[in-house]
């Protein structure tokens, strides 16, 4: 279960190393797609600034740079000290390989016209904080733009406990927030820094299942090939949508 793993063990240095140094083409598609998701959104719906969260953050500030835009206030979450402390430090001076992430967002002219500044914003906007995604729905405030990458299906190896993490998750949102999320399909678990963490062994179907009772308009597609940044899964499932307006 998520509380007997290790999550301050977590390398939160290593992992950025193996998956976010350089841009793979499944993230490159990814990216393309929240892009697209979010500027959509906005290009319809242009009233005031945004709150965004970013749920399990991790070492992943992509989510964060795709809602850059639209938000006075960008809250990125994680339990894991060790991501916590990293995320701290990204918020200060993020990496340049983020960079490139940058150059496939900037695509859109939303993004593009931060430009240079784009750094500047970041540290302005986001705050970091150490908490459980589970206890979100005990927080009194909610969020009008939400991201959540890896995360649900890469806490356990529970079904059940997968389910309630997507819920929290869609609970913290605002109605009519659009959201971006991604999960591993069929993972079997993975290691960081040679440490091994549990995984939940899902499906497209199931996590349109899962999430679309508190979702309006709600699309899932895969993307990338088999063991594409690892080994143990087959490919991986974007999910975008908007919280549904007429449940609180």
């Amino acid at each position: 279960m998520n509380a007997d793993v290790p999550w301050d063990r977590f390398d939160s240095r290593a992992y950025f190393e193996h998956n976010y140094r350089s841009v793979s083409d499944a993230d490159a598609e990814i990216v393309s797609m929240i892009r697209d998701h979010f500027a959509d959104h906005f290009s319809r719906n242009p009233d005031g600034p945004a709150q965004g969260i970013d749920v399990g953050a991790g070492a992943n500030l992509y989510p964060a740079l795709a809602m850059l835009p639209w938000c006075d206030t960008i809250t990125l979450l994680d339990r894991s000290r060790n991501n916590y402390r990293f995320l701290a430090r990204q918020r200060t001076a993020y990496d340049p390989s983020w960079d490139q992430f940058w150059e496939i967002l900037g695509r859109d002219p939303a993004y593009a016209a931060i430009g240079h500044d784009r750094r500047k914003r970041f540290r302005r906007v986001v705050r970091v904080e150490q908490y459980d995604l589970f206890h979100l729905p005990h927080r009194p405030e909610r969020w009008s733009l939400g991201t959540m990458f890896f995360v649900a299906e890469s806490l356990s190896t529970s079904y059940a406990r997968f389910q309630h993490g997507v819920e929290c998750f869609l609970r913290a949102l605002t109605p009519g927030a659009p959201f971006a999320t991604a999960f591993m399909e069929h993972s079997q678990g993975y290691e960081v820094g040679g440490q091994r963490f549990p995984a939940c062994d899902i499906s497209e179907s199931q996590v349109y299942e899962c999430m679309a009772g508190l979702s309006g308009k709600l699309e899932t597609c895969r993307v990338g090939r088999p063991n594409e940044v690892r080994t143990g899964y087959t490919g991986m499932i974007v999910a975008c949508g908007h919280r549904d307006m007429g449940i609180s």
